[in-house]
């Protein structure tokens, strides 16, 4: 193995506490866009057994029942139980709103960021959706094994679970599939041996077919390689919004400026400069000018331009790196304003934010910073 490196990635399911957390904050925040877009949102969501808690700073015009929002989006991944420990129908809500500081809209309102900041976009020509191998295995692997729970109760699998991929690399890109981990929450008449046959059966193998030329020799399996996972959801760990940031951009194989995306309005760049990065770079990519592409912007708050814009291909890049950044200057507008029109990111006829805290915000065509219409333009 000696040839090889190894890099891994991981994905959660729509049921995992931190990644509800998510679709909660995201959830009220698309219900609040659709009455009012200029909603200015900074929500979080901590949920614990039996109880979910939503504050942060909300200046809206807007009307939402924010609790029911909350059970809504509880029910529909699934905890619909008291013996999964956390019941979207029976659970507490409690509210810790305040009105966002006036001070930030001085500078937002008339078209600055909305904070400071740096943010990253990225691409590579791994897989058809011009996002990493590693990740995008991942989050099929949850995906996938969300819908199998969903459409098949009598399997006996629960809403929380993760998966695992690590890929070995060669000088060349991904050479082969090196190990799979997946764990999933399941009813506790079940046994090791039985959730493994059904992991493989409906969840594994299935979706490894869709990679069938990366499945080289063996295979190294863990399927709940605990032993056991009937207690977990919110019931064995708390779950708060933003700590999946990983999960939600590039598995680790590109840099994160740290900042959330889930309960933030648009006027956040820690989400619309996110989102435009990755629209740039895959767009790169796509008109063949790199194989690699990773965006660096940053921002200072209240200032409409970015202060400083970085182009990295890695030495893949056919023009230079200097040469596609003057290209990205003269074709892309990266002025919060612009950003947010260009993308549609307040049509909630276009973009429904709940959908992205489910399987990562990157990788989707449904989503707008997934098109590539800029590419003939850029090359």
């Amino acid at each position: 193995m000696s040839e090889f490196r190894l890099f891994t990635s991981e994905s959660v399911t729509e049921g995992h506490p931190d990644k509800l957390a998510d679709q909660i904050s995201d959830a009220v925040l698309d219900e609040l866009i659709a009455q009012d877009p200029t909603s200015r949102v900074a929500l979080e969501t901590f949920l614990t057994r039996g109880l979910a808690v939503v504050g942060g700073e909300l200046t809206t015009n807007a009307y939402v029942e924010i609790a029911d929002v909350v059970r809504k989006t509880i029910v529909g991944v699934g905890y619909v139980h008291t013996d999964y420990g956390f019941d979207g129908y029976t659970c507490g809500v409690m509210l810790a709103i305040q009105q966002q500081s006036p001070d930030i809209a001085l500078g937002v309102d008339t078209g600055g960021a909305g904070d400071q900041g740096m943010m990253f976009g990225y691409a590579c020509n791994e897989t058809e959706e011009l996002m990493p191998l590693p990740i995008t295995i991942a989050h099929h692997l949850t995906r996938r094994l969300s819908e199998v729970r969903a459409q098949n109760d009598e399997l006996g699998l629960r809403p929380d679970g993760k998966s695992q991929v690590t890929i070995a690399y060669n000088g060349d890109g991904p050479d082969h599939i090196d190990t799979v981990v997946v764990s999933t929450q399941h009813d506790g008449n079940l046994t090791k041996e039985e959730v493994e046959q059904i992991v493989q059966e409906h969840v594994i193998q299935p979706v490894l077919r869709n990679y069938a030329k990366y499945l080289k020799g063996r295979i190294c399996y863990f399927v709940n390689p605990t032993g056991r996972f009937e207690v977990g959801g919110p019931q064995a760990d708390t779950g708060v919004t933003g700590r999946k940031i990983i999960v939600d951009t590039y598995g680790g194989m590109a840099r994160h400026g740290g900042g959330a995306f889930s309960g933030k309005d648009p006027t956040k760049v820690d989400r619309s400069a996110s989102y435009m990065a990755r629209y740039i770079a895959k767009n790169v990519v796509a008109a063949g000018l790199a194989k690699r592409c990773e965006i660096q912007v940053a921002y200072a708050i209240g200032v409409p331009d970015p202060i400083s814009i970085l182009v990295d291909t890695f030495g893949t890049g056919k023009i230079g790196d200097d040469k596609i950044s003057e290209r990205i200057r003269q074709k892309a507008e990266l002025k919060p304003k612009a950003m947010i029109e260009r993308l549609g990111l307040l049509d909630s006829n276009r973009i429904k934010y709940l959908q992205t805290a489910k399987n990562g915000h990157f990788g989707n065509a449904a989503f707008p910073w997934e098109s590539t219409d800029l590419a003939e333009k850029l090359a």
